[in-house]
């Protein structure tokens, strides 16, 4: 364990991202933004958006009272939306519940939806330094590197102990985030070592996928009038985007598709239908 801090501070003092702007606070409303943002979200997309949330919700009050029209069309470029629903909903749980804070608890952190125990965890550490212990991708792929090099479908209890063993307890959040950059450095040094983890998952393409439709609306309705659109200029729209020969043979393709996707946004609260006209939700 003293090689392994020593090895991770090493490249910490090295080649450590200090300057990342959430790891330049201890604003616990902050960290919480930047946690769910990195959900799933490469680091340049939200460096470029954490800044401009803080600047139009510079607090859990003024997020909670976020209309949905304005908060889409400002997480436009970080995907998966529903985290952004989550997000105000979470902001509207933490004012009303507990007065605005965010609790040192990540148990009672956890419960909000959206956050998983890991994010709520690396929110109390980052954010109280408190010393508690949890696996995250990053994390993982240090400990499967070093100490089960050989090894596939190692699952994350055999990790537990280990990353409790490790923990610096005198500083947890200067060693979670030493933690997290050489998990990024070591997958792209050696073929990904989270992928010899029970619980790794590949993520699906998003080029043609559903996500990438869904994307797509959001952001043509955020970005558009209030009043919203009809479907058939939506529809219209979108094939308008697409580099097809055959236009007749993509719309009997794509038709009950699209209209699909439209229903599960409706049914995940994103967008409304008010006759003929779709918009999205206030």
């Amino acid at each position: 364990m003293k090689e392994l801090r020593e090895t991770v501070y090493a490249y910490y003092t090295k080649e450590g991202r200090v300057n990342l702007p959430w790891r330049l606070t201890d604003d616990p409303y902050a960290i919480l933004l930047s946690e769910i943002m990195l959900q799933q979200t490469q680091v340049n997309r939200v460096i470029t958006k954490f800044p401009l949330f803080l600047t139009k919700y510079p607090s859990l009050n003024d997020l909670s009272k976020a209309s949905t029209q304005e908060l889409l069309s400002l997480w436009s470029g970080l995907g998966y939306n529903r985290r952004a629903l989550w997000l105000r909903e979470g902001a509207q749980r933490l004012v009303g519940e507990f007065g605005g804070t965010i609790p040192q608890d990540p148990k009672a952190l956890a419960k909000l939806k959206g956050i998983g125990y890991a994010t709520a965890c690396a929110v109390v550490t980052y954010s109280y330094n408190i010393p508690v212990v949890f696996i995250e991708t990053n994390v993982r792929t240090v400990f499967l590197h070093h100490f089960f090099p050989d090894r596939e479908g190692v699952h994350d209890r055999e990790l537990l102990p280990l990353v409790e063993a490790a923990l610096d307890r005198s500083n947890p959040r200067k060693w979670y985030s030493a933690l997290m950059d050489y998990g990024v450095h070591l997958k792209k040094t050696y073929k990904n070592p989270a992928k010899r983890s029970l619980h790794y998952t590949k993520q699906s393409t998003f080029k043609g996928s559903n996500r990438q439709i869904r994307g797509w609306i959001l952001k043509t309705l955020s970005g558009g009038s209030p009043s919203g659109t009809t479907y058939n200029q939506l529809y219209g729209n979108y094939l308008g985007v697409k580099d097809y020969k055959d236009q007749e043979q993509l719309k009997e393709k794509m038709q009950e598709r699209f209209k699909e996707i439209l229903t599960g946004l409706e049914q995940d609260g994103f967008v409304s239908f008010h006759g003929d006209s779709i918009k999205i939700r206030p």
